[in-house]
């Protein structure tokens, strides 16, 4: 059946939803990290035009009420135009164990990447790494790829689909990782794979292992353990004074620092950008908990007489 023969449906306005997720993001870009923008250009290889920009439309209102991430499938639900949210369901091919202990075979040879994923960052150039073991990172077939809506729109993916697909594009920038889960596995799971394998004892020339001695077994020292001082300030040393713990106390140069190396709030649904609304909260209550530290009293000025 050509295009044109497909029966046409006025588009609908969807209902208005309260406490649905919504996409922080600004202006057709979503996700700043690579792999975000690789699982963007999934969604975009279908060519389902109009529909993706009703999908960002979507994720950006609300419309997207919950989303459940398990290893290789994803349910979510949205709501349309109809008064029961639709029902979203995203499968992934997953890959086998044996397939995942190919690839940690490949990333164990290199050590920036052992580096880096052990300390929760994802390597540029991963995916050369899947490629050496005949793998793919991101869907690359069609079959690797199964969506579903409970909508009555012909299409699929439908624009539903699409608003799941570009929450998630924002949600892998906060965890990297999640494309990993998705895939059938997880960081620790990973790293428990890249790490493990045969243990080589060292054994000496006539077969012993080296722990042993050609007389037999290497003693233990039967030394008694010393005893622990009953003092505390012999056990835990001359006590800090106050200001040797403290130098110099000031505001902050940067507001909120350590919840933006934490990162955004995973699928946050709040009206304002979760790290902004943030900071600014930090930024006013800075002052006044350096007052209360100096032991000063903030003078409040009443808006009459402003």
């Amino acid at each position: 059946m050509a295009y044109w023969d497909y029966p046409y449906f006025k588009p609908s306005k969807p209902r208005t939803t309260r406490g649905g997720i919504k996409a922080q993001s600004q202006g057709r870009n979503f996700g700043k990290s690579w792999w975000a923008r690789r699982w963007i250009e999934v969604l975009e290889s279908f060519n389902l035009g109009a529909r993706l920009t009703r999908g960002r439309s979507y994720a950006r209102s609300g419309q997207v009420l919950s989303i459940d991430i398990e290893k290789g499938s994803i349910t979510a639900q949205v709501q349309g135009s109809r008064s029961r949210p639709y029902q979203v369901s995203i499968k992934i091919h997953t890959l086998s164990r044996k397939q995942w202990e190919m690839l940690a075979k490949v990333l164990s040879q290199q050590a920036l990447f052992v580096a880096k994923l052990l300390a929760g960052e994802m390597p540029e150039n991963i995916e050369d790494a899947f490629q050496q073991a005949g793998l793919s990172l991101f869907p690359k077939k069609s079959r690797d790829l199964q969506t579903d809506c409970s909508c009555p729109d012909w299409s699929n993916p439908c624009k539903h689909i699409a608003a799941v697909y570009y929450l998630l594009g924002e949600e892998f920038d906060r965890d990297p990782f999640l494309i990993f889960k998705l895939r059938g596995t997880d960081q620790v799971e990973l790293a428990k794979l890249i790490g493990s394998g045969p243990e080589k004892k060292k054994h000496s020339k006539r077969g012993q292992p080296a722990s042993q001695s050609k007389t037999g077994p290497k003693q233990e020292s039967t030394l008694a353990p010393e005893p622990l001082p009953a003092d505390p300030e012999a056990f835990w040393g001359p006590a800090n004074t106050w200001d040797d713990l403290v130098n110099e106390v000031r505001v902050p140069a940067l507001a909120a620092a350590l919840p933006q190396r934490l990162g955004n709030f995973p699928f946050w649904r709040g009206e304002e950008h979760f790290l902004s609304a943030l900071a600014e909260i930090y930024r006013l209550a800075s002052p006044l908990g350096l007052d209360t530290f100096l032991g000063e009293e903030r003078v409040t000025i009443p808006e009459k007489d402003k």
